[in-house]
């Protein structure tokens, strides 16, 4: 995960710790799907180191797509 949208998702949690417009349910809601997106993102990341060491072309194809 990029620094950027790590800090990002800190952001949006500490924010909604912050709030007294959510129940503890609802934050403890949200919580648990930034934990769901990070996990998601670090596996796409994953995926995607993965399939860029397949071949050069890969990575090129890969990179001209924007997903790495």
């Amino acid at each position: 995960m990029s620094k950027k949208n790590l800090k990002h998702l800190e952001t949006i949690k500490e924010n909604i710790d912050k709030t007294n417009a959510l129940s503890q349910e609802e934050k403890s809601d949200s919580f648990k799907r930034i934990e769901e997106w990070y996990a998601e993102d670090k596996a796409w990341e994953s995926l995607m180191a993965e399939l860029s060491e397949i071949s050069p072309k890969v990575k090129t194809f890969l990179a001209d797509l924007g997903l790495i």
